[in-house]
C-alpha cells in the first residue's frame, strides 16, 4: 500500500507543484523501471484529469506484474501540464492515479512510487515554470526518486512514448530507455534514436508488454545478487 501522498512545493514558499507517492517497501539497491503514464501504461487522451476517462493499455498490467514478481521498482513519472493550464486539479489527478491503481490490482499488478510535475511556460502562475527541474526532459523526478528510494540508477531503465522521456533517463544517468512506438512511422523514434550512446542503449517497443519482455529475456534489468 502506497504512503500518504505528499505534494512538495516549487519552491520555499512557493505553490504545490510537485507529486511524489511512494510505496512502504525497501528498494535500496535495486534498479527501477521508469514509466512515462499517458500513452504507456494508459491511453492518451490529452489532458487526462478523469477517473471516468482512464482507459488502460492492454498487456500494461500484467507487464507491471512480471517486473512486481521480480522485486523490479516500478515508477511513473509523468508531465502533467494540465494542472498548470487549469485543466484540472490536483483532486483530478488523484482520482486518476486510484483509477489506475485499481485496474492495476485486478492484473495483480502495482506502482512502487509515482511522480508528476505540473510546471509548464505555459501554465498559470506559479505553476509557470518554463524549464523546472521535474519536468521532462530534465531528470529531476528520476533523480528524485533515486535519493529517497536508493534507487540504482547505473542499471535502470525508463520507458515512454517520447523522446523527451528518454532524454531525462539518459540525463539521470540510466542503463537505457525503451520507446513505445505503436506506429512505424512514429515521429518520436528520430528523436529517441538521436540519444543513443555508447553509455545509455535506446530500443523501441510497440507496447509496454513488449518493453518489459525485451528487457527481462535478456537479463538486461534484473536485480543484482545482493539486493535485499
Amino acid at each position: 500500500m502506497m504512503a500518504r501522498s505528499r505534494r512538495f512545493k516549487a519552491e520555499p514558499g512557493g505553490a504545490d507543484g510537485l507529486w511524489c507517492e511512494i510505496a512502504a517497501g525497501d528498494f535500496a539497491g535495486r534498479p527501477a523501471l521508469f514509466l512515462d503514464r499517458d500513452g504507456v501504461i494508459v491511453e492518451d487522451t490529452q489532458y487526462l484529469g478523469r477517473a471516468q476517462d482512464v482507459r488502460m493499455l492492454a498487456g500494461a498490467g500484467e507487464a507491471i506484474a512480471r517486473c512486481n514478481e521480480r522485486g523490479i521498482p516500478v515508477i511513473v513519472v509523468s508531465n502533467q501540464s494540465g494542472i498548470a493550464r487549469g485543466l484540472y486539479d490536483w483532486r483530478g489527478f488523484a482520482a486518476v492515479q486510484a483509477a489506475i491503481a485499481s485496474a492495476l490490482a485486478q492484473a495483480g499488478a502495482r506502482l512502487d512510487a509515482v511522480f508528476a510535475c505540473a510546471h509548464h511556460a505555459d501554465g498559470k502562475a506559479p505553476l509557470n515554470v518554463a524549464d523546472h527541474p521535474w519536468r521532462k526532459p530534465n531528470p529531476g523526478m528520476i533523480v528524485a526518486a533515486a535519493e529517497q528510494m536508493k534507487l540504482d540508477l547505473a542499471h535502470s531503465w525508463i520507458a515512454g512514448d517520447r523522446g523527451s522521456d528518454l532524454a531525462a533517463g539518459k540525463a539521470a544517468g540510466l542503463a537505457g530507455g525503451i520507446l513505445i512506438a505503436p506506429r512505424a512511422d512514429d515521429a518520436e523514434r528520430a528523436a529517441a534514436m538521436r540519444l543513443r550512446s555508447a553509455d545509455f542503449a535506446v530500443d523501441v517497443a510497440s507496447s509496454l508488454a513488449d518493453a518489459v519482455a525485451a528487457l527481462l529475456a535478456p537479463g538486461r534489468l534484473t536485480l543484482p545478487s545482493s539486493a535485499p
